[in-house]
């Protein structure tokens, strides 16, 4: 399906030469004259894109923005501004556009950025909401979905870092949810009403890195007709998070790191140095260690960065998770896609528990969403899972823990039980050991009836105190 781009725009003309350019490009656009049929028609039918003018009668530009921000978060807005109005744009851009064009603007710029910003929506795609919690208690996300050691750790170094100004180094394979663990880091600090500023370093071409990051002068370089604003000062008062720093060149380096260390820059082209006070998150799915040693990656930027590190772990070693993860993934799909599914039955639980997760998080949801769209029930069976996903997982060793016990492999249900009780009985020792063996709070703990716990023990061999 065509990517669905929102023009919001007062005046007809500009609204139907917008509107039949993006047609021409294949997108599925929707006109409206003011904010409020806006709002309306995005709550209504929903849009990967909005296009708004800044200056409207009866609502404006940045309130939509606001409205937007608030309400559809995964949205990106970008803003048209008259030609001399920059100051204005710089608003929108702190309040959350992403991006802004001036008038008159070049078709294709027009086009770049709104590719650019479909690209952005389909890559957002989750909407990141803080639970609703007790005065003074840890703030905890909803989307950071886990309830391992792990996991649970991590939700504890979140809480202890997010007020502090240091710099976090975010590592961990692609997929396993650094810009989660970023906007969880803005939104639980005393910065969540400031500007969170988001750039994929790996998405930018070389020569473009230094106008990005800081900034440019009008004539700078070729097809720089106006000045415009970069990240750092886009940021300013908030977070700024750099996505796989591992990719800036060695080149800008130096400057980035100058940038970090005295707060300070200049636009390419300018010579006046802007102050600004930047909470900064990088994230990395490379080893930047051996880019180091490559020579690829400086020593002294990765010592700069890497103040508070916050180390992700794949999901094949948290595969006690993974039906957290399934049960938060059905709700989301049911919602987004108008599905009914109520369960993701036991066989398909296990096997999607005994898949090694190459692509991580990221693979799960996407099979989850692949497999809920083409549902045509309200349970989902391990049947209704991809075949190559169940021969993988079929063909998937057992826990090393269990392998010489195991024998030869043998079918895929007996694969999956082996790892099912595995996971089962680890979750009741910790329980077990959380509570100091008290069956009934360790029930309560891990959601199960005490009856249940107590055949799940007879089961497993395990002893409790019995209160």
């Amino acid at each position: 399906m065509a990517d669905r781009v929102l023009v919001v725009d007062d005046e007809q003309s500009l609204r139907k030469v917008l509107a039949a350019t993006l047609q021409r490009e294949g997108y599925e656009v929707t006109v409206c004259s003011n904010g409020e049929e806006a709002i309306a028609a995005l709550d209504r039918d929903g849009a990967d894109v909005v296009v708004t003018d800044l200056v409207m009668p009866r609502m404006d530009g940045l309130t939509l923005l606001r409205k937007v921000v608030a309400r559809h978060p995964d949205v990106p807005v970008i803003v048209v501004t008259a030609h001399g109005r920059i100051d204005s744009a710089v608003e929108a851009m702190k309040a959350g556009a992403f991006d802004f064009l001036a008038k008159p603007f070049d078709h294709a710029d027009l086009k770049g950025i709104i590719a650019k910003a479909s690209r952005q929506s389909d890559y957002n795609q989750r909407n990141v909401v803080p639970e609703e919690r007790p005065e003074g208690s840890v703030r905890r996300y909803t989307e950071i979905v886990g309830k391992g050691p792990r996991m649970q750790e991590l939700q504890q170094v979140i809480a202890k870092v997010s007020d502090a100004p240091s710099t976090v180094l975010i590592q961990g394979e692609s997929g396993t949810g650094k810009e989660l663990v970023a906007t969880a880091l803005h939104e639980t600090s005393v910065r969540r009403d400031r500007p969170f500023i988001k750039i994929n370093c790996a998405a930018i071409p070389r020569e473009l890195v230094e106008a990005e990051l800081f900034g440019f002068e009008k004539g700078a370089f070729t097809g720089a007709v106006q000045s415009k604003p970069g990240r750092f000062e886009l940021a300013d008062g908030g977070t700024l998070f750099l996505d796989e720093i591992g990719e800036i060149p060695m080149e800008m380096q130096v400057k980035l790191l100058r940038a970090i260390q005295e707060s300070e820059f200049e636009r390419v082209g300018g010579v006046k140095t802007t102050k600004v006070e930047v909470r900064l998150v990088a994230a990395t799915s490379r080893d930047l260690g051996k880019e180091i040693a490559a020579g690829r990656f400086r020593e002294d930027l990765y010592y700069r960065l890497n103040v508070v590190p916050i180390f992700l772990p794949p999901l094949r070693e948290r595969r006690e998770d993974i039906p957290l993860l399934v049960e938060h993934f059905r709700e989301k799909y049911n919602a987004r896609l108008r599905k009914n599914v109520e369960k993701i039955e036991d066989d398909a639980i296990a096997c999607l528990m005994a898949y090694p997760w190459p692509g991580n998080i990221r693979e799960l949801e996407n099979v989850l969403e692949r497999t809920i769209l083409f549902a045509e029930g309200p349970r989902i069976s391990l049947k209704e899972l991809p075949p190559s996903l169940r021969k993988a997982a079929g063909e998937a060793p057992p826990p090393a823990q269990e392998a010489a016990q195991s024998g030869p492999p043998g079918s895929l249900k007996e694969i999956v039980k082996e790892q099912v009780q595995a996971i089962e009985r680890d979750l009741i020792v910790r329980g077990l050991e959380v509570t100091g063996g008290n069956v009934t709070r360790t029930a309560k703990l891990l959601k199960i009836s005490r009856k249940s716990l107590q055949m799940k023990m007879k089961e497993f061999g395990l002893r409790g105190d019995e209160t």
